[in-house]
């Protein structure tokens, strides 16, 4: 007992001395002061026109004179674009650390412009500006001077499209075989729909199928259900699961148990889907129906074999302006939004940009959605 209390003793002094030298310690505090402005450098060239081509090509390189904050420290610079000289309209690019100088790829550049609303195929004055700052978590921001420049930007299609494969829908387990393409909701661009025709005429387990492919003749990325393939059985509703969006195996299948029309939902973001029942009874079966407008020639769409309501055409040359889809009887159709909405009787589409478009039209909903081809 002794020898165990002498050691107490011992760890209980030691303990002391400890806290002693502690509050001895004058050792000098990291204390930052905020730096002087960096200084932006003009731009040698000040007209860019960015090639939508050779996309990883340098665009434009900023170069600044270095921050000081007092102390050997990592210093943060962000390489920050505006369209306006105040930088109330503004993305930050790109950051880096240590360096005082950055290069933003013409893809980076484009990105950018079109983040602040610069509008493709035309002239417009960017701003740009260095923050310095110190550490992640960017302490004592200090703005550089602004510097302008112009930029021809090309377009920027910011959406993702999504096509259906499998036996209950037209194509088949043919993933390159005009698979229709899924509706994208006009506010939200990450909400898909397909209202349409889905077969399962014997009710098998295995028949009514399909999955959600992100490029046609490509297995992957595909998208289903969270359950294993011959676990998954039929359900309105659930979590949707992606190879390789969520997992490294291929998802299982959506499904019905009966033929029939299903409105199919398909949130990307939350991971979300639903397959609900929908009555087409009583739904007009147009006999023809083609595009029209100062945006295109007149040009008759294809009805599906599979689906009366379904309407495509593979390939049209589109030009700003607007359309219409016309049918047979006389009555047109328009959505107020670009590449993809609710078209209305009597209403007009408009089109922003020129290329080759994929277009599908549905006359159970007037969804349409207009893919472009070449952005």
């Amino acid at each position: 007992m002794k020898y165990l209390k002498n050691i107490s003793i011992l760890m209980l002094t030691a303990c002391l001395f400890v806290l002693v030298s502690a509050c001895d310690d004058d050792s000098e505090k990291f204390v930052a002061t905020p730096t002087d402005a960096v200084q932006l450098a003009d731009l040698e060239i000040t007209e860019i026109e960015l090639d939508p081509v050779n996309t990883n090509n340098p665009a434009v390189t900023f170069n600044w004179s270095r921050a000081d904050y007092g102390q050997p420290a990592a210093v943060r610079y962000s390489i920050e674009i505006a369209s306006d000289a105040d930088f109330a309209n503004s993305t930050v690019a790109t950051t880096i650390t240590g360096n005082n100088a950055a290069t933003l790829s013409v893809a980076e550049l484009n990105s950018a412009a079109g983040t602040v609303g610069a509008p493709a195929f035309a002239w417009s004055t960017l701003y740009a500006r260095v923050t310095s700052s110190l550490g992640t978590q960017e302490g004592l921001p200090v703005d550089s001077n602004g510097i302008s420049f112009m930029v021809y930007p090309y377009f920027n299609y910011p959406f993702d499209d999504f096509y259906l494969v499998g036996n209950g829908t037209a194509p088949g387990w043919n993933n390159n075989l005009n698979n229709p393409a899924l509706f994208r909701d006009q506010e939200n661009p990450r909400l898909y729909y397909y209202t349409g025709f889905f077969s399962n005429d014997d009710g098998d387990y295995n028949n009514g199928r399909w999955k959600v492919l992100e490029e046609r003749g490509l297995w992957q990325p595909q998208w289903g259900v969270t359950d294993d393939e011959g676990s998954d059985d039929f359900k309105a509703a659930g979590e949707i699961a992606g190879n390789p969006g969520t997992q490294g195996s291929d998802p299982g299948r959506f499904g019905v148990e009966a033929t029939g029309y299903y409105e199919f939902t398909f949130n990307i973001s939350t991971k979300k889907y639903t397959t609900k029942p929908f009555d087409a009874s009583g739904a007009t079966e147009f006999t023809t129906i083609a595009i029209q407008g100062s945006a295109a020639e007149t040009t008759e769409m294809t009805k599906s074999t599979f689906d009366p309501h379904i309407w495509n055409i593979p390939s049209i040359r589109l030009v700003p302006g607007d359309l219409q889809f016309l049918t047979n009887t006389g009555s047109t159709w328009g959505g107020s939004t670009e590449f993809s909405g609710v078209a209305q009787e009597g209403g007009s589409t408009p089109v922003v940009v020129e290329d080759d478009y994929e277009v599908w039209f549905n006359t159970l909903t007037g969804r349409y959605i207009m893919i472009p081809l070449n952005l």
